[in-house]
Order: structure tokens, then sequence, then C-alpha cells
């Protein structure tokens, strides 16, 4: 069992864009909050930072800014997961060139790749590397689902330290923690289930409500290990209605229609997705004003 990646929660960053591009000068400043707020880890061009629709040269430079301006400040994790097993390997031999941390690989997503298939793309992935990587799983997004047996199997590669589950399906996630016994670290990926993940051994969340959130979010995490789990399942249920919101469209549709209404980004996202629908934009905004965000 290596060493752990971070502890408490790793924000799954947003890339600010402008119309010709990334904006940079906004992606510094949200970095720099975030840390000033006391997150514990960040995630480059993962999901939310539309790591799929970004050009291979701007997921490196993505990747490549984020350690620059983190500065060592906090762990830097890369998105680099691809549903090629080609791309995905060289997008994160580059990020670990480019001094990252550890890296973030979705399943290969369109695919569909059977259970031997996903042993074989996170080998091979975790082969090519010498920094840790978070499996992760989203069945719901990538039609391809992370068995416990699977990750048993995945668990004995020295490279492979830790989980990212965001398939929802707990008793399935228990039977993983059950199998593992902590041979990797368990991360929810779902901000409804922070809690829940936390009570079987989970080491944190790579969030979403972090981009708004991440001092509270924090919080949350600390108050856990610190053994106040009434005050931590608290502000679970606290911010249940605003994580909600943040999920009624495709995420990040809706997490940057909410940083952009805090100053901290244009409301702008990549084809095919497209800025969020007036209603769902207007319950987010009620959310976040009863939280007092904006």
């Amino acid at each position: 069992m290596g060493q752990t990646i971070f502890t408490g929660i790793a924000t799954a960053l947003i890339t600010p864009f402008t119309e010709t591009g990334v904006d940079y000068e906004a992606y510094g400043r949200l970095i720099d909050w975030q840390i000033a707020s006391g997150i514990d880890a960040l995630v480059a061009a993962g999901t939310s930072g539309e790591g799929s629709t970004l050009t291979i040269e701007e997921h490196k430079e993505v990747i490549r800014f984020t350690v620059a301006r983190a500065a060592g400040r906090v762990p830097v994790i890369a998105g680099t997961g691809s549903n090629c097993t080609l791309d995905a390997i060289d997008l994160s031999v580059s990020a670990c060139k480019d001094g990252a941390d550890a890296l973030l690989v979705v399943t290969p997503y369109y695919n569909k790749a059977t259970q031997k298939g996903l042993i074989a793309h996170f080998t091979a992935v975790a082969d090519a590397v010498d920094r840790p990587i978070i499996l992760y799983n989203v069945p719901s997004r990538t039609g391809c689902n992370i068995l416990p047996a699977t990750y048993e199997a995945l668990a004995n590669h020295p490279n492979i330290r830790g989980i990212k589950e965001a398939g929802g399906n707990i008793s399935q996630i228990v039977e993983t923690a059950a199998r593992l016994r902590g041979k990797l670290d368990l991360y929810s990926g779902n901000d409804d289930q922070i809690i829940p993940l936390l009570s079987v051994g989970g080491k944190g969340c790579i969030s979403v409500l972090s981009n708004l959130m991440p001092a509270e979010c924090h919080e949350m995490t600390a108050r856990f290990f610190s053994g106040d789990i009434t005050g931590a399942a608290k502000l679970q249920f606290d911010y249940l209605p605003l994580i909600n919101a943040l999920f009624s469209e495709v995420n990040p549709i809706p997490v940057k229609a909410a940083m952009a209404a805090m100053g901290y980004c244009h409301d702008i996202v990549r084809a095919p997705l497209t800025p969020m629908e007036p209603q769902t934009r207007e319950v987010l905004y009620a959310r976040m004003r009863e939280l007092n965000l904006i």
C-alpha cells in the first residue's frame, strides 16, 4: 500500500474559457483562491474541466499551468483519461513530465470495454508512468462500470493507488471496500455521498461543489476525521439542495453558471455542451443565495 495522495477534498476544477480559448488569468485566480481557502488538492482537466473537449495541446497546457501555479502548495492531480489507451498513455506521460503529483484516469468511454479490457487499459497506463493513479468510475457518463473484482485485480499494481467512485451504488462501493481492505484509497466522486463513503474508510472526495465552497467542503471532511460525525453529516445535509442544483443539468454546465455568477469565469462551455437553461439556472441561483454565495 503506497502513500496516500491526499486526504480531504480535491476540487475538480472548472476550466475557464474566453470565446477564443482557455482564460488563464481567471484560472490562475481560481487556483490561488482554492489554495488560500484550504483545499487539500486540485484536479486539472477532468470532467469538470471539460477535458474531453480540450485539444490535446490545451489539455497538456492546462495541466502544465496548474502545476506551475500551485507551485507545490497542494498536490495536483491531472485528468489524463481517454477512450483510446494510447492517448491516455500520451497524456499521462506528458503530465508526469510536467510535474503532476498524480493522475486521474477515467474508464474508456463509448468503447464500453469489458472488465478484462479495463484491466489491460489501466495496467498499460500504470506501466508507462512513475506517478500514482486514481481510477475513475463514472458509468452514467461512460457506459462502463468497474466491478469490485476488477478493482481487486488492479490493486496489485504499485502505481494504482486510489479510486474515484461516482457510480452512486453504495452496495457496490461497500463490496469494493470490503474486498480491498485499504489496498486502494477510496474517494467519493459524488458530492451527495461524501460522508457515506468516509464511513466505509474513504479518504475524501473529488468534488464539484468545492469549486464554489472550498473551505466549507474541507470543513465537512475535517469534522468527520476529528470524530464529529454528526457535525459532518449536518454539512452534508445543509449543502444537499445546492448539490442537487449543481447536477440538475450535466456537469459542468451548472458549476460553470455558478462560478460565473460568483465572478470567477465567463459562463462559456464547450460544444456540444450549452449554457444552463433558465428554469434550472433560477433554482441554482436560489440555492446559492440561501448560502450567501451570491
